[in-house]
């Protein structure tokens, strides 16, 4: 259900809007026709433009371009580069600025368009006219505001004759003339002769700088590419392609001056440091070779290692000395121990003395030899005491032979000590020797460094001056697009179609906005809760409709359906009396009564219309019963119902019951209690009663016949009534003193230029916002 709910507001809501700009559409037809002539006008006028490309590539190492060594060694002063950085230079108001004074735009020329004799608009001779124009000063360009900006020339190709307002100057000289000092040459871009009055205007070289910057663009294809594109737009494309072949011209003169500038003033600066380090390493010279002559240094390395050398060997024989000394006494203590038992003879290791060795040799083999005896034999053997002799004389020449050595070996370590502190002490001056040394030889070795730097780089430099080509590869050279890229007829023509279809929109909002009339359906419903329950079309004159009438077909169809809507031709409906009002005079309820009573009585029903609005009885004026007694004479009781009533020939089952003479207070007869008979009356002899009342909003009357109607026919007008009567109906509760009131919508015409048909062939539902009929609430 939610589906179905969703699918029918949004079929309303295009109906809707069908019904609000259809019948507009031969406005629109207007609009886009007008749109469409202005558009190809607009298109005709404008001066086409061209798109002019060139592709530059910059190396930037970074994104994987970068110079060879041997380009590099030439090129030093060459920093390495950043494309964003260099889309910013060539966008630099000094970089054009180069273009523009090359290119002399300063001064544009133009040649006059006619069109039927009529100058309409002028065009660029930058291709067309036989000279060019440059001023010497173009930053200081001289305008006088009292003379005109224009400046009319002629050329005489035969006499190389220039006239500029009225005056004559040469070609190829300096002139003065009164915007400054000026020279005319001839145009070299010149590919066709004017056939149109020639002038030029003189521009501020930084508005045309500014314009210029303003249209040029340039961008990398990708954001890793090194590759960028610049593009502009130029009604000349010559013109475009020479601004853009100037701007790269003038880019890679820029770098190259650059380049050399920097070379220049980094060499005037090596050259001064060359000479600063040449009097620096000269001195320095001289204070080592004093410093030597005054310390006594030859090669303080060499004297060091000789030193220490000797020092080393001078500490081993100290060591060998003191070995052989301890051995010594290891050899003493053992003699001078007296035992004979044939103990171990201490070690002889590093004594080279061979009769010292011999002896201990002998008393140890004898000491063996007396212990083996002394086991076998008695104490006064002879033979051990022999022995026990030769061991007693054995060890005194031991000990002299010990004690001689150790005296020579105590005197030459005594010696070797003294050398020992010799040599500690020239160790000790030495560092400070080579400290000093070191620190003016350190100096000396930056400055050499120095020096070597400074001479490479100077040569680097030389080497720089020599390349004249510019870093910057072109990729394209400029090149204008082949049609012109403005103005673009698509875009114009569909800005054309906009603006008519947004100005018809517009127009027709506007319109319905602005109207304080009901126009739709719609409208009603919003501003009260009474139903609509039938809608009636336009007709003319407001006359009792006929079917001998085709026009009147239609509606009399209609007001069937109201019948039918009202449910007035079922058999079981009791409701006999029928009330029709509406809140205004002129709403159309004479027209609905007297049209709702033909209709029911031509479907066999017996039916009187009254005519209950006694101050303005249109319904008797019709019938033309405005002689005739009525209503007004029953309630006077001056006449019977009966001798009242008016039967109509054309209509056997219609009577009239026409409004009666006037000149009391109408409502007070209505009060008077005959009222209530007369209805009784009529309720027995008709099977409906048509009250034709005045309007709700000017009397009473409407109120006080409520009460005796069972149904209620509150008539609204199409494009008359005033929505704000429909918005108060609710606020000051009107509905409810009427019995079953409902809303007959009435005098629905077209709207805009053209009538839709609503499917049955009466060209109004859908026109005027018929959106089904809603049941009765």
């Amino acid at each position: 259900m939610s589906t179905n709910n969703k699918a029918s507001k949004n079929e309303n809501l295009l109906s809707s809007m069908m019904d609000l700009f259809f019948p507009f559409w031969p406005l629109l037809a207007v609009f886009l026709i007008v749109a469409l002539f202005l558009a190809w006008g607009f298109k005709q006028y404008q001066t086409p433009t061209y798109g002019i490309s060139a592709t530059l590539i910059i190396k930037d190492e970074n994104k994987g371009v970068d110079d060879g060594q041997m380009v590099e060694s030439m090129n030093p002063f060459d920093s390495k580069k950043i494309v964003e950085n260099e889309i910013e230079v060539i966008q630099s108001p000094d970089i054009m600025k180069k273009v523009v004074d090359t290119l002399n735009l300063y001064v544009p020329i133009f040649e006059e368009k006619d069109y039927f004799g009529l100058s309409v608009k002028s065009v660029s001779a930058y291709n067309s006219s036989p000279i060019n124009i440059k001023l010497k000063n173009p930053d200081k360009i001289l305008i006088d505001e009292e003379a005109p900006s224009e400046h009319y020339f002629t050329f005489d190709s035969s006499t190389d004759e220039l006239k500029v307002d009225g005056k004559i100057y040469p070609l190829n000289q300096w002139v003065m003339s009164s915007f400054g000092e000026v020279m005319f040459f001839p145009n070299e871009n010149r590919v066709k002769q004017a056939s149109n009055p020639l002038y030029f205007i003189l521009v501020n070289p930084r508005s045309v700088n500014q314009s210029l910057l303003q249209s040029l663009e340039v961008t990398p294809p990708e954001k890793l590419s090194t590759v960028i594109n610049l593009s502009l737009e130029d009604e000349v494309p010559s013109r475009g392609e020479d601004i853009l072949n100037g701007l790269i011209a003038a880019y890679n003169q820029k770098g190259i001056e650059d380049r050399n500038k920097l070379a220049a003033n980094t060499m005037e600066f090596i050259e001064s440091r060359i000479t600063n380090v040449e009097d620096e390493l000269s001195d320095l010279e001289t204070e080592i070779e004093e410093y030597r002559s005054s310390k006594g240094v030859v090669d303080l390395s060499e004297q060091s290692r000789i030193y220490l050398q000797d020092a080393g060997q001078n500490d081993q024989r100290i060591a060998d000395i003191r070995l052989k000394l301890s051995v010594l006494d290891k050899v003493e203590n053992y003699i001078q121990s007296k035992n004979t038992g044939g103990s171990i003879v201490p070690s002889t290791l590093g004594i080279d003395d061979p009769v010292l060795t011999q002896l201990l040799q002998k008393l140890y083999n004898s000491e063996i030899e007396y212990a083996r005896l002394k086991k076998t034999t008695a104490v006064n053997n002879p033979m051990l005491m022999s022995l026990a002799d030769e061991i007693n004389k054995t060890r005194p020449n031991i000990l002299d032979n010990v004690q001689s050595q150790k005296s020579n070996l105590n005197a030459s370590l005594s010696n070797l000590y003294s050398n020992s502190g010799r040599y500690n002490s020239a160790l000790k001056t030495i560092p400070e020797k080579e400290r000093k040394l070191l620190e003016i030889t350190r100096r000396k070795t930056v400055k050499n460094d120095l020096f070597a730097y400074l001479l490479q780089k100077r040569e680097e430099i030389a080497l720089s001056y020599v390349p004249t080509l510019a870093d910057e590869s072109v990729v394209t050279k400029a090149q204008a697009s082949l049609e012109p890229v403005s103005p673009k007829g698509i875009k114009i023509y569909g800005i054309a179609l906009f603006l008519a279809i947004g100005g018809w929109i517009a127009y027709v909002i506007t319109k319905e906005m602005m109207n304080s009339k009901v126009l739709f359906r719609s409208e009603i419903e919003e501003s009260t809760s009474l139903p609509v329950i039938g809608e009636l079309s336009y007709l003319k004159g407001g006359k009792l409709l006929s079917l001998e009438n085709p026009e009147d077909v239609p509606v009399i169809e209609e007001f069937r359906q109201l019948d039918a809507q009202l449910g007035l031709y079922s058999r079981t409906f009791r409701k006999k009396k029928i009330l029709v009002t509406s809140s205004l005079a002129g709403e159309g309820k004479s027209f609905v009564s007297k049209n709702l009573a033909s209709s029911l009585a031509q479907s066999g029903k017996k039916v009187i219309l009254l005519d209950m609005d006694f101050r303005k009885p249109n319904t008797t004026r019709i019938f033309d019963l405005k002689d005739n007694k009525g209503i007004v004479d029953y309630l006077k009781g001056e006449t019977q119902l009966d001798k009242l009533i008016v039967k109509l020939e054309a209509n056997p089952n219609l009577d009239i019951l026409p409004a009666g003479t006037g000149g009391e207070d109408q409502t007070q007869l209505l009060l008077n209690g005959k009222l209530e008979t007369m209805f009784d009356e009529l309720s027995v002899q008709y099977d409906y009663v048509i009250m034709d009342s005045a309007p709700l909003g000017l009397v009473s009357d409407a109120n006080l016949l409520s009460e005796f109607s069972e149904i209620t026919l509150l008539v609204v007008r199409h494009d008359f009534t005033p929505k704000k009567i429909l918005q108060r109906l609710d606020h000051n509760k009107v509905e409810k003193n009427l019995t079953h009131a409902g809303i007959v919508f009435n005098g629905l015409k077209k709207r805009g230029f053209v009538k839709k048909d609503s499917g049955y062939g009466y060209g109004y539902s859908q026109v005027y916002g018929y959106e089904g009929y809603a049941a009765q609430k």
